[in-house]
């Protein structure tokens, strides 16, 4: 049993009832309140370690300001406690918002219990070694985020929030702004950094190729299939698939690319089997998906399916503090 106490916040008296028979298992103390109104007598009575809370508390209201209105509260009395949001699946735009303004990790209801109680003690331990703030540092060593500049600052302290997540994100940049290299950060500090990233390039594969590139195919499935071979879904296979050039796709390949993300499972070719999946996407992109969209070019829901977290890449001239240290990284 895991040492610390957690206090649990939400007004839905079932969650707290299975929030605490699950958690009373695996941690010390478990307090839970249904009023957000007394987390503060909570937190003069007991040392508390993290806070699960809630992003609504009104029946009838999903905008989430509530929860973030308490996140807001309890950071100006214990700036250092770590808060996971409990939030709704529909709502993880909430959810994303809650990162920005300090939330440690957000837990989609219904919740999978094996990794909820794995966020809650990854959190734990991160709050025991966390670092000030101020000793983020832009780069130096290989394999950190390339730049010093205000803009690529603002990205790192957002990386930082949402690499631990499994939120699907979607890299926008010119080319040689370093979509990779922050996608492989991204990886790196994740949860599944222990195993390896793989990528591939969406704008290099040809229509023919797309499916066993990425799906696999069995022996005998096309001319030059001579023997089985796993696609790189499989290959990630609970690890980080990062898809480069994503606007590139055809519609028709967007939408095989689409059932596979939505269903969480592939097909070889040459094959009825389905294989679950578990990845963390990355995608990213030169080309506005927005403006695509509009134009009926890619496809609106696979852009939101890969679009829960977005983060821009400004190009290097508009952060010419970054050169230098760019240069110097490629050369």
């Amino acid at each position: 049993m895991q040492t610390g106490t957690i206090l649990i916040v939400d007004d839905n008296k079932s969650v707290l009832t299975s929030l605490e028979l699950l958690l009373e298992r695996e941690f010390e103390k478990i307090e839970t309140v249904s009023d957000p109104n007394k987390i503060f007598s909570i937190l003069d009575e007991f040392i508390i370690d993290l806070v699960i809370l809630d992003m609504n508390f009104s029946v009838g209201f999903n905008t989430g300001n509530e929860g973030l209105f308490w996140l807001q509260r309890i950071h100006e009395i214990r700036p250092e406690l770590p808060v996971i949001m409990l939030t709704a699946y529909g709502d993880i735009d909430l959810a994303v918002k809650s990162l920005k303004s300090g939330a440690a990790d957000f837990v989609l209801k219904p919740w999978n219990n094996d990794n909820l109680i794995k966020k809650i003690r990854t959190t734990l331990q991160e709050a025991k070694h966390k670092l000030p703030a101020n000793s983020i540092k832009g780069v130096s060593e290989p394999g950190m985020i390339i730049g010093h500049s205000p803009a690529m600052m603002k990205i790192i302290r957002l990386v930082t929030k949402v690499a631990k997540t499994d939120a699907n994100i979607l890299i926008f940049g010119e080319n040689g702004t370093g979509k990779e290299v922050l996608a492989r950060e991204i990886h790196r500090l994740s949860l599944r950094s222990q195993y390896e990233m793989f990528n591939i390039d969406m704008g290099s594969i040809s229509e023919t190729l797309f499916e066993s590139e990425l799906f696999g195919h069995e022996k005998g499935a096309f001319t030059d299939a001579h023997e089985s071979r796993i696609g790189k879904f499989e290959a990630a296979n609970g690890s980080t698939l990062f898809l480069d050039e994503i606007g590139n796709l055809s519609l028709g390949l967007q939408a095989k690319l689409l059932v596979a993300l939505q269903n969480r499972e592939i097909t070889r070719l040459g094959s009825n089997k389905k294989i679950p999946i578990d990845i963390r996407l990355i995608a990213a992109t030169n080309r506005n998906l927005l403006e695509m969209v509009k134009q009926a070019h890619f496809r609106e829901d696979l852009f939101y399916r890969i679009n829960t977290i977005q983060i821009e890449i400004p190009p290097l001239r508009h952060r010419k503090e970054d050169i230098a240290t760019f240069a110097e990284y490629f050369s």
